[in-house]
């Protein structure tokens, strides 16, 4: 292992034990620090953005993701807040019964030292700084190459706001881009790394899965799909399919895969390349769907689909299509292509909606709403670390409770076992 990093880590997991004790006044005072401090730096954090954009073309599919403006700033800010209102995760007492003439409670705790290895999205950097130390816990930082000029004044914002607060700033840890095999030394720290989450490309979170002896909490790429089934308001349906897609198209709930009821698609689909258009969306249609779309959509931006379309996470203006007989078929297609991310059925039939949101295996199953939504602020979390998209500790967005564990708390009166 890289001695820095080695270096970094011992230091992180020996200030994490007495962090994990402090009150929550303290970790609410590093908070306020922070988001004063990124209020206060809007001009320096953007020019330092600036030059990490210059390296990127304006058509690559990652220059959204990486993009920070005073409105982004001003929300990165306003999801520090969320946090600072919401209740202390830590030290909450439950699930209390009493057996054998004992008093056995769980306490919730933190996990210890969580390691985040991310990239292109700089916001990353202070979201996961905020929500692990709202739930006490140490944090390792290691972002990738193309924003690090934005992650060096965010990383040093942080050290500001802890320093401020008069907390031992080694309770995050920003591991240099640079450092060669930084990942590997990271997901292999057994003892001084308590979990791993990856949030990036489908290259790195095979690689950290593949390669971890630290456990993983997944947050993998977001191939989302919505079906429009034969019942759904057809007008309704075509503006929830625009803002899926055309909304935010470079984050991972943004739609992948559109749907299409057979019975209605020579209806449904023209209205909603009507929208589409507006924003200049590359549809990628099976058969079908292409016949009934070659006429009225712009003929540059329509083309056969290919087998690799579906199941593909586009990340930009992009959209695959396909025309389904029923909801099973649309069910079946949807588990087979699907990330176990968002998943969503538009509908006025009540037993297609309940078998949809039955038998869809996704973090997040929606009926009537866009795939959007699918985030922590919007779900009161206040904000969020990534979505999870697997089934063990926590699944979907994740906030500070779901950066917690338990401990199992046994009151006696001297009790022996017999």
């Amino acid at each position: 292992m890289n001695k820095k990093i080695l270096k970094q880590l011992n230091n992180v997991r020996v200030a994490s034990e007495s962090f994990g004790l402090l009150p929550h006044t303290k970790r609410i005072l590093i908070l306020k620090n922070l988001s004063a401090e990124l209020l206060k730096n809007k001009k320096l954090i953007i020019t330092a953005n600036t030059k990490d954009l210059k390296k990127l073309s304006k058509n690559n599919e990652m220059y959204d993701r990486l993009l920070l403006n005073e409105k982004r700033i001003e929300g990165m800010a306003k999801e520090i807040e969320n946090l600072i209102k919401m209740k202390d995760p830590i030290g909450e007492i439950f699930d209390c019964k009493e057996l054998s003439g004992l008093k056995i409670c769980k306490k919730r705790v933190p996990i210890g030292v969580i390691g985040v290895i991310y990239e292109s999205r700089p916001n990353v950097t202070t979201d996961v700084a905020a929500i692990c130390l709202k739930s006490a816990n140490g944090i390792i930082l290691k972002g990738g190459k193309e924003a690090r000029e934005s992650y060096i004044i965010l990383h040093k914002l942080i050290k500001n706001a802890l320093v401020k607060s008069n907390i031992n700033s080694e309770i995050v840890q920003f591991i240099d881009p640079k450092i060669k095999d930084a990942v590997l030394d990271i997901i292999s720290a057994n003892g001084l790394v308590d979990i791993i989450i990856p949030r990036g490309g489908k290259s790195l979170i095979d690689f950290v899965r593949k390669n971890a002896t630290v456990p993983v909490i997944e947050t993998g790429a977001g191939v989302c799909h919505t079906y429009v089934d034969e019942s759904a308001s057809l007008e309704k349906s075509a503006e929830i399919i625009f803002n899926a897609k055309t909304q935010r198209p470079s984050v991972c709930n943004a739609l992948d895969t559109l749907l299409v009821n057979k019975n209605i698609a020579k209806e449904f689909l023209p209205k909603v390349a009507k929208l589409l258009i507006k924003k200049n969306v590359e549809l990628f249609a099976d058969t079908e769907s292409y016949k009934i779309l070659e006429n009225v959509y712009q003929k540059n931006l329509l083309k056969i689909a290919k087998a690799t379309d579906f199941g593909r996470e586009f990340l930009s203006q992009k959209m695959s299509i396909k025309i389904v007989s029923n909801t099973d078929e649309a069910i079946k297609f949807i588990n087979k292509y699907s990330s176990k991310h968002s998943e969503a059925i538009l509908t006025e039939n009540k037993k297609n909606a309940e078998k949809f949101l039955q038998e869809i295996d996704a973090a997040v199953v929606y009926v009537n709403a866009s795939t959007r939504f699918s985030d922590g602020a919007v779900f009161g979390l206040g904000s969020e670390i990534g979505i999870s998209t697997q089934k063990i500790h926590a699944r979907g967005p994740m906030g500070p409770k779901e950066m917690t564990t338990y401990k199992w708390i046994v009151s006696g009166k001297y009790n022996v076992r017999v």
